[in-house]
């Protein structure tokens, strides 16, 4: 399905890294479901069109997690007291919930394990004490990291819904990079940061952490959860 690219609202089409110019052209799709069981497909079908030579894919884990069956329903996570009591405990940011709620504190422990975040939570508290915010987030890693909480500005029904962060993401990446013949990045991007999860042979991952550094693919009901890094040449 062909569809007209265009940058979304408030998000510059054009960036300036290193003295170097990039196009970040987001990808409308369909809205993705359980029922999308391979993210290839979708890229393949909304993506693929659009792709020239030397362009960059960067497609949204939450996407990849959605087609995996890692999104679940809120009311269909039973959090334990330890995640109750935990998720009062963690930092709270501007944007989305991250750890704060139940819920979402529940699959970090399902995902990395009850040792690893209790170790996170006291060290986390020790870096409080000394001014050192975030420490829970890195001794967590990118397994707790990458979950995304329910949201009110999130597109429906997606709103009601906790994800996980998705399976073999370097995989994913590299199996897209060479069946497209694209080079692939899989992001957890947001309007805080960039978490390059995982990306093909020859992807510069700070570099395009830099790139998409002000999310251009959006986080409300944009429906723009693949996009197109291109260079500028004069």
């Amino acid at each position: 399905m062909f569809m007209e690219l265009k940058p979304n609202s408030g998000k510059k089409l054009v960036i300036e890294v290193e003295g170097r110019r990039f196009e970040r052209w987001p990808v409308k799709t369909k809205l993705i479901t359980p029922e999308d069981k391979d993210i290839f497909l979708i890229v393949e079908e909304f993506a693929k069109p659009h792709i020239k030579s030397g362009d960059i894919l960067f497609i949204s884990e939450k996407a990849v997690a959605v087609t995996q069956g890692r999104s679940y329903h809120i009311k269909d996570i039973k959090a334990s007291k330890l995640a109750t009591w935990l998720s009062k405990r963690v930092m709270k940011t501007p944007v989305g919930i991250g750890l704060g709620s139940p819920q979402t504190m529940q699959l970090a422990i399902e995902e990395v394990g009850v040792g690893r975040i209790l170790l996170s939570a006291i060290i986390g508290g020790l870096g409080k004490i000394v001014g050192i915010k975030g420490l829970f987030y890195v001794v967590a890693g990118d397994g707790a990291r990458s979950i995304d909480g329910a949201v009110p500005y999130a597109i429906p029904p997606y709103n009601n819904y906790v994800s996980k962060g998705p399976r073999d993401a370097m995989g994913i990446a590299r199996s897209i990079a060479q069946t497209l013949n694209v080079k692939t990045a899989i992001v957890d991007a947001n309007d805080l940061g960039v978490n390059i999860l995982g990306a093909s042979q020859g992807v510069d991952a700070k570099l395009i952490a830099k790139i998409i550094k002000d999310n251009p693919l959006g986080q409300t009901d944009e429906c723009t959860p693949i996009g197109i890094i291109r260079e500028l040449h004069d």
